[in-house]
Formats: C-alpha cells, sequence, structure tokens
C-alpha cells in the first residue's frame, strides 16, 4: 500500500525533505505533487490541481505498494504567484507551475495540464 504524507507550505516541506531523502535512499519509489493550498472552505484556487487530483489517485492505485506519495500545498494564489516564491527559487526544485508531479531523485516530471491526462500520470508512477 503506497504511503501518503501531506505537508503544507515550504517550510514543512524543507522538514520533510530528509524523511523523503530516506525513503529513497531505501530504495522506495517517492512521487511528489505539489499543488495549490486549499481555502478554508476546503477550495482548491487552481483549477489545474482540482482537474489533476482524481487523475493522481487513481494513478497511485498502480503505483507500486512499497511507494511514497507525498502532496505538497504550495500555498494561496499569492503566495505562489510571487516570482519570489521559495518553491520557485530553491535551487532543487526550480517549479514553474502547479500542479507538478515528480519522482524525486530523478528529472522526471509532469506539470500542468500534463498532470491531468491519465497515460501520463500512469507512466509517471508505474515507471520502474
Amino acid at each position: 500500500m503506497v504511503t501518503k504524507l501531506h505537508v503544507e507550505g515550504y517550510d514543512a516541506f524543507k522538514e520533510t525533505v530528509p524523511k523523503i531523502e530516506e525513503f529513497d535512499k531505501s530504495g522506495k519509489p517517492v512521487f511528489v505533487l505539489f499543488c495549490g493550498s486549499p481555502d478554508k472552505e476546503g477550495h482548491n484556487w487552481c483549477p489545474d490541481c482540482v482537474a489533476a487530483a482524481p487523475v493522481v489517485e487513481k494513478g497511485l492505485e498502480g503505483a507500486p505498494e512499497d511507494a511514497v506519495f507525498v502532496h505538497v500545498g504550495v500555498g494561496e494564489r499569492n503566495t505562489w504567484k510571487d516570482p519570489n516564491c521559495s518553491f520557485r527559487t530553491d535551487p532543487t526544485l526550480r517549479l514553474t507551475s502547479v500542479p507538478t508531479l515528480l519522482k524525486w531523485g530523478t528529472p522526471q516530471k509532469l506539470g500542468d495540464s500534463e498532470c491531468s491526462k491519465q497515460d501520463l500520470v500512469d507512466m509517471l508512477l508505474q515507471d520502474d
């Protein structure tokens, strides 16, 4: 069964990185999805993230059983749109869009509308 983690914001993400790297070093595939954060009513400001959510969830059904999935909320729209947003400027991430789904430790990643295409998501999540 896929292990799922959820963190909100850049600081929480950075605190989780050692755990992610530990999973990765143990040979477990680690997938990270960066999305807009929901508001107080639970609505996500990012329409691409809303479209991607059920596609990624379905793709996880075919992911390796020992996989780790980390969902990272990047913050409110204004936070994400700031050119100095930490997720954009982090030298390891350099995110340019949300959603972004990546396989940790590899160059494999999907961004924007690619995350709502089941065949692409399945290839990323199920690729050995």
